[in-house]
């Protein structure tokens, strides 16, 4: 696997509702641990689309990963200006990471249109792609299900991987987290 795509959940959709939220540690902290051993075995690429949520976390942790690995990041935003009736925490978020990021470029060069524009990103993503990384809860649903439903009937026709993120593998990374914290042990 050369280039993975990562998606998931918008932060309104876990129940984050602030830049500062201790939790966002944790899902960070999960995707880093997925991400490190794709690296070790030869990812090259990491495409977003620089929605907020689980994509923006990702980029920063990639970011934070550059430092140690070679591995870069291009971010591909459906259309211009995807942001602009964000939060202004989360556009902050979504600058930094589009001046950091290794490429970037709007599938559309033009404002936001009509859903087509998001099913074109999706496709665009699963083309150039050879794996995704989806946060998602089949359970729960959400707005990254409509990614993983394309990405499985893409899997059918073609070698495509699908590696998943749940809630359960943020628990865990917690539990570890919690477990490795030595003020945990000292009482």
């Amino acid at each position: 696997m050369k280039v993975l795509t990562i998606t998931g959940y918008k932060p309104m959709e876990m129940g984050i509702f602030k830049v500062d939220d201790s939790n966002i540690k944790y899902v960070k902290e999960t995707i880093k641990r997925r991400l490190i051993p794709f690296i070790e075995d030869g990812l090259e690429w990491i495409l977003l689309s620089g929605q907020m949520g689980v994509e923006i976390w990702s980029g920063e942790v990639i970011l934070e990963l550059k430092e140690e690995y070679d591995i870069k990041v291009g971010l591909f935003p459906p259309f211009l200006n995807q942001e602009q009736r964000w939060p202004e925490a989360q556009q902050e978020q979504y600058h930094l990471l589009l001046d950091a990021v290794d490429y970037s470029q709007p599938l559309y060069q033009k404002e936001y249109e009509g859903p087509y524009q998001f099913k074109a990103k999706d496709q665009w993503l699963l083309d150039k792609s050879d794996a995704c990384l989806i946060l998602y809860d089949e359970e729960t649903g959400g707005s990254p299900g409509y990614f993983l439903d394309k990405a499985k009937a893409y899997q059918e026709k073609y070698d495509y991987e699908i590696y998943m993120i749940t809630p359960f593998d943020i628990d865990e990374t917690v539990q570890e987290m919690i477990m490795e914290d030595p003020a945990y042990w000292s009482n």
